[in-house]
């Protein structure tokens, strides 16, 4: 799925809740952003082509998301400010091993996420493979990878982010986010 420019919000911007939707959820993830142009890039040759990494919040409306978009995740993923980045961008010579970093998510204080990018399914050189088969990749483009297990949708009962709520994400080596959502 892709997120449209207007879901792109500052790391400490806030969120705002949708009246279309009561099914805000939280996803941190590793994001990378592409340095060099590139198509048909090779795996080997796929770190070349990216410039370095950032902490993402994929803010999710699940309603929109899983039924009511005939499962067509494009809606539910990219509401005005369902994308807050950041705090900077970190070179990738700057990280020691972004597949190997630990890597969580805190709702009003409450550790909700808490996992190593070592349990991503895709790493960062099969995703830029993969997709550059498709796609023409430019600089500044952004990848997000996947959330690890955490997220509000899948407990018992399920939990949503409500207005007021505070979301910190945070990535070693890479920083930490906070957004409130409004």
């Amino acid at each position: 799925f892709s997120k449209f420019s207007s879901s792109i919000v500052g790391p400490y911007d806030a969120i705002v809740h949708p009246a279309e939707t009561n099914e805000v959820d939280w996803e941190v993830e590793l994001a990378f952003v592409i340095g060099k142009k590139g198509k048909h890039i090779q795996e080997s040759e796929a770190m070349a082509h990216v410039a370095g990494f950032m902490v993402a919040h994929d803010v999710s409306a699940r309603d929109w998301q899983m039924g009511r978009n005939g499962k067509q995740w494009l809606i539910g993923k990219t509401f005005d400010t369902f994308c807050p980045l950041g705090p900077a961008l970190v070179t990738k010579d700057s990280v020691s091993d972004p597949h190997n970093l630990g890597i969580r998510c805190r709702v009003n204080g409450e550790l909700v996420q808490n996992s190593s990018t070592n349990q991503m399914i895709f790493k960062t050189e099969a995703l830029v493979a993969w997709v550059s088969q498709f796609v023409t990749l430019y600089p500044g483009d952004v990848f997000l990878t996947g959330t690890p297990p955490g997220v509000g949708v899948f407990r018992k009962p399920p939990t949503f982010l409500k207005r007021g709520d505070k979301v910190q994400c945070e990535i070693d080596e890479l920083g930490t986010i906070c957004n409130q959502v409004v």
